[in-house]
């Protein structure tokens, strides 16, 4: 079981917005979707593109180099090019604070 960390105020990151933060050594991609907040692992499968800065759709992101989509809330992956999901974190909201276990 790893720690809570905060990582951003719930001001931060409006509804379909997301942030890149990094906790200890890790760089996260940090969702709020319709007030739900998730973290994934912010680097795309396929060859590395930064999924904080992709298309959001809902309750899903698209790379913003090549295309591929993934689930927020799962990390599972839904279209090409990546085959494969990305790490899902664990988030909390504590108060005005968004944490993520790791």
């Amino acid at each position: 079981m790893g720690e809570f960390v905060k990582v951003a105020k719930t001001s931060e990151i409006g509804p379909g917005e997301a942030k890149t933060v990094e906790v200890k050594g890790t760089v996260i991609g940090l969702f709020n979707v319709d007030g739900q907040y998730y973290a994934i692992e912010n680097t795309c499968t396929h060859v590395g593109g930064p999924l904080a800065e992709g298309m959001i759709d809902g309750d899903e992101v698209t790379c913003p180099w090549h295309g591929a989509r993934f689930k927020i809330s799962t990390g599972e992956v839904l279209g090409p090019p990546a085959q494969s999901d990305v790490a899902t974190y664990t988030v909390r909201v504590q108060g005005d604070d968004i944490e993520i276990e790791i």
